[in-house]
């Protein structure tokens, strides 16, 4: 275990950061599943910005890497605007 100040704090920092990054991972998650089970168009495309914000937002903190971020957004377009 951990005996320096810093690095005691260092271990709650980490701790902090690992639970928020899961949160929103999580988040993202939820939001892109519920965006690709929708069947209404209307709904769809209200969702479609909201989606791709919070990818944009995974993309920028590197939560997930940047042309993965532009794949999801890609299909998740492709399928609002095939409905």
């Amino acid at each position: 275990m951990a005996t320096h100040k810093s690095a005691k704090k260092r271990i709650r920092q980490i701790k902090v950061r690992r639970m928020r990054n899961r949160y929103v991972q999580k988040t993202a998650r939820n939001a892109i599943r519920g965006l690709r089970s929708e069947t209404n168009k209307k709904v769809a495309e209200e969702q479609l910005p909201k989606v791709i914000s919070i990818v944009d937002k995974l993309a920028k903190n590197n939560l997930i890497h940047k042309n993965k971020a532009a794949n999801l957004k890609s299909k998740l377009t492709r399928k609002v605007s095939t409905l």
